[in-house]
């Protein structure tokens, strides 16, 4: 984890602020469906040979199927797509020194701490129109951690005002799974990087797998400077097995859409429902340090933020038990919203 930055997932540091809190922790504080895709039997030679070329081709010929890629958009595999925030700012060395980086926020801090460290002036603009005086602009589309969501028709003016000034657009579509229609891939306009996450919908966060969409020659850069190999074998096999799966991914969107609304409606009576995704929820409230400790002390590690300390984000419990812990935890916490 970058030193400074809060994340989700990191129960050492829950078990820390809460040594006494019950065993097992249900860990709330990340957007990573709680319900995983099914891994399928993978033959023991993945885990002894290097990745072959044609496991990676399996695997991008998925992934152009399932984000509808047009046949000559360039697509790059990569070990999660964290790699790839950190290495584009660096493998576009002339959108570093061209003008300000505009992040459209508050959103995932690790976009803008990735400029800034190859030296970009980067600024947080609360939207489109504050980000008017930048070339390059960072977009998460859904947002995490509120949700919010750009048309598809606002992007691609974005993205033309971005190439008219020699900048790019990055548009970070990590929770865009459960909502295909809002992504901006099948009518990928010019001067545009789109990142996609696999392991958040697909709960598979461990495999380590994400991909960039766009120009072939930003997107070949990226490979680059990835080197061989940088997609492990077995995540290959398992991430063009997934992604085929058109069935699960409509199952799992369907109930994750429901558990969404069932959140809404425990946590509604504790204070403002920003926004959220099918995959988290964000609440508003005062009580909102009150209420992590509260939780924590139930053992419910939820998501709370640097900025912003009157907002907390919930993801969602994955069994019957981790739902009954959490209704009986707000159930007795004694602030209102």
């Amino acid at each position: 984890m970058t030193e400074g930055i809060w994340h989700g997932g990191d129960l050492g540091r829950a078990r820390a602020l809460f040594p006494d809190a019950p065993e097992p922790w249900i860990d709330l504080s990340t957007g990573i469906n709680p319900i995983p895709y099914p891994l399928p039997a993978l033959p023991l030679s993945l885990w002894q040979r290097l990745p072959a070329a044609d496991d990676e081709a399996a695997l991008l010929a998925a992934a152009r199927g399932a984000y509808r890629a047009r046949p000559e958009t360039g697509i790059v595999a990569a070990p999660g797509t964290q790699i790839l925030i950190d290495l584009l700012p660096r493998v576009v060395p002339d959108r570093v020194g061209a003008g300000p980086v505009a992040v459209l926020g508050p959103t995932y801090a690790e976009h803008a701490l990735a400029w800034r460290k190859m030296g970009a002036t980067v600024f947080e603009a609360d939207s489109l129109a504050q980000a008017d005086d930048a070339a390059t602009v960072v977009v998460v589309n859904p947002n995490n951690p509120d949700g919010r969501l750009l048309s598809v028709s606002e992007l691609t003016a974005l993205a033309a005002r971005c190439a008219a000034w020699g900048g790019l657009l990055v548009v970070d579509e990590a929770f865009c799974d459960f909502t295909p229609e809002s992504s901006l891939i099948p009518t990928l306009p010019p001067a545009t990087l789109v990142l996609r996450s696999f392991g958040k919908t697909y709960g598979l966060a461990g495999v380590r797998l994400g991909f960039a969409i766009g120009e072939a020659n930003l997107v070949s850069a990226l490979r680059d400077a990835m080197g061989p190999w940088a997609v492990a074998g077995p995540a290959l096999a398992i991430g063009a097995q997934a992604l085929a799966d058109v069935d699960w991914l409509a199952q799992a969107g369907a109930a994750r859409a429901a558990d969404a609304a069932r959140l809404d409606a425990l946590l509604a009576p504790r204070g403002e429902i920003v926004g959220g995704t099918a995959l988290f929820r964000l609440l508003a409230t005062a009580a909102a340090p009150a209420l992590f400790a509260h939780l924590g002390a139930h053992g419910l590690y939820v998501r709370r933020f640097q900025a912003d300390p009157t907002r907390l984000r919930f993801g969602l419990p994955g069994d019957a038990p981790a739902w009954e812990r959490l209704e009986a935890a707000l159930a007795c916490f004694p602030h209102g919203g």
